[in-house]
């Protein structure tokens, strides 16, 4: 049997649907069901048992859990860059995942764990290394506090034990994300400002980009769930992975890409017609945000390619349309 925590939310549930169509191990889903409405995420996956967060770490710290698993995907976090609760964060982000981290050594099974490119905060190199990681949040210190404490295990036990996969997840988008609120994906936020309002919203200038031009690594989730596959059919292959398409893009491609496929029919629109035509507003950087964002993030992908992941990334067109064709259809 198969344990994904977070396994109603967006990345977990998405996990659950590829091993569900994979049909070769029973699924058990761990998440937080305050939120009832995600569990429209699996009701059309084959799951065989599901449990609430705190029974489960509960149960899982007296030892209940032995022999049961084959396997964990650790996709249950909180998200909320914007979360104030630092203690409520780390006891959730990070102890968490401590406690899972020493179950799968114990029972030798592989764990595979979602990190974040929060880790890498304004630093600009992205690459999997020390020296260019300082988050500008709690939630990316939570994600960076435990990928530095799962490397220092391997510096005091070496990578000799049973395998680990932390994945930095660029910017995600892509279907089962409904919930998630203001956290949605830039794709979703836009689709739906379109259906409302017959055009869609961007950040106007700050931090010296130009309205619209901030730029980032834009993965879609289909790209996220085949990494994750692709390491659990490799359970020789350990390490701390960046998982984006080693593409930035900016803000603005993403708008193209959504008006043009939900306008009405005729030809493909440039972003200056877009802008002409009042189907894009740029609105003023909100100050909650400024010092806590990330203008530019772009996955250096070298480490995931060097370890044999070959497939090409969905660009921002290409997911983007794809992601709409699914939002039309459910």
């Amino acid at each position: 049997m198969i344990l994904v925590t977070g396994g109603a939310g967006f990345i977990g549930s998405n996990i659950v649907h590829a091993l569900s169509r994979r049909g070769s191990e029973a699924i058990f889903v761990v998440d937080n069901l305050k939120r009832p409405e995600k569990f429209l995420n699996v009701v059309d996956a084959e799951v065989v048992d599901y449990m609430g967060k705190e029974e489960f770490i509960e149960r899982l710290e007296r030892g209940e859990f032995a022999g049961k698993f084959s396997a964990v995907f650790h996709e249950g976090a909180c998200s909320d860059t914007m979360e104030m609760d630092g203690e409520y964060m780390m006891r959730n982000n990070f102890r968490y995942s401590v406690s899972l981290f020493h179950f799968c050594q114990k029972e030798k099974i592989p764990f595979i764990y979602a990190s974040s490119a929060a880790v890498y905060g304004a630093e600009e190199g992205f690459t999997e290394e020390r020296s260019g990681e300082r988050p500008l949040n709690v939630y990316g210190y939570s994600k960076f506090l435990f990928d530095q404490y799962v490397r220092n295990y391997w510096k005091e036990h070496g990578e000799r034990g049973a395998q680990v996969v932390g994945l930095r997840y660029f910017n995600v988008y892509g279907p089962r994300e409904f919930h998630k609120g203001n956290m949605a994906s830039v794709p979703l936020h836009q689709y739906r400002q379109f259906l409302a309002d017959g055009q869609v919203k961007l950040f106007g200038e700050y931090d010296g980009y130009a309205a619209g031009t901030q730029t980032r690594d834009f993965v879609y989730i289909d790209d996220v769930v085949s990494v994750n596959l692709f390491f659990l059919d490799h359970p020789d292959k350990s390490g701390i992975f960046n998982l984006g398409t080693g593409r930035a893009q900016p803000f603005n491609d993403i708008a193209v890409a959504v008006v043009n496929n939900l306008k009405p029919e005729g030809g493909a629109l440039t972003l200056d017609a877009i802008v002409e035509k009042k189907l894009l507003e740029y609105v003023a950087f909100p100050d909650k945000l400024k010092g806590k964002y990330q203008s530019f993030t772009q996955a250096n992908i070298a480490k995931l390619r060097a370890i044999g992941y070959d497939k090409p990334f969905y660009d921002v067109s290409a997911g983007v349309t794809a992601y709409i064709a699914w939002l039309k259809a459910n």
